[in-house]
């Protein structure tokens, strides 16, 4: 599937956004609800993740359509990473292993912050190396 790439850039930023309010207050429950939305685009596809969502119905209609689109399987992989940073650092506040939280939570926003700021999405690039080396099976 092809999708508009400013989409989840839009998505990356309203994730830095939320994963510095997780920084400052060690919201355990708004960083779950973050994991949601990772969880959501990863499992679903970016079509239904909540600021893919906000992306596609308030945003794009103003922007015009995309110049060119761009493959959802790296994007949607990036998602799961998200996920897995987002799910660590709840583990970690919630069981007041504060540092696990915080450490965890800054990896995921240096991620989102080069995804939104500069357009660089570092799940991208790690799905881009994983199928260099492990090339999609063939078929029989």
């Amino acid at each position: 599937m092809q999708i508009d790439p400013r989409g989840p850039r839009f998505g990356a930023l309203i994730t830095t956004v939320v994963l510095v309010v997780v920084l400052i207050t060690s919201s355990a429950w708004l960083l779950a609800a973050q994991a949601v939305v990772f969880g959501i685009g990863a499992v679903f596809g970016l079509r239904y993740a909540p600021y893919g969502l906000i992306y596609r119905w308030l945003v794009r209609p103003k922007l015009g359509p995309p110049k060119e689109l761009e493959d959802e399987a790296p994007p949607r992989f990036a998602q799961g990473v998200g996920l897995a940073f987002a799910a660590a650092g709840v583990i970690g506040y919630a069981t007041g292993t504060t540092l696990l939280g915080i450490v965890a939570t800054a990896f995921a926003l240096i991620a989102a912050f080069l995804n939104g700021a500069f357009g660089l999405c570092l799940g991208c690039e790690l799905y881009l190396i994983i199928r260099r080396f492990m090339p999609a099976r063939q078929a029989s």
